[in-house]
């Protein structure tokens, strides 16, 4: 991400930037990649890999939230 601004940085990012945890899912030929939730669900942040009919799928839309196990 780039940002232009004249702010001080501090004054930009007061709570901090912590980076968040993510992964990559493979669901129904969709590569996606997800934030983890509590419980074996995660949150859908953005598609990665798949056919151009999945965005439009409302099922795999950003912030939907899926079931997610994961692999060790």
């Amino acid at each position: 991400m780039m940002l232009h601004t004249i702010m001080p940085l501090d004054a930009v990012w007061e709570e901090g930037f912590t980076p968040v945890q993510t992964a990559e899912v493979r669901l129904q030929g969709v590569l996606m990649e997800v934030k983890p939730l509590d419980s074996g669900r995660a949150e859908i942040v953005r598609l990665l890999d798949c056919p151009l009919e999945s965005y439009l799928n409302p099922t795999f839309a950003p912030g939907q939230v899926i079931r997610y196990i994961p692999t060790l």
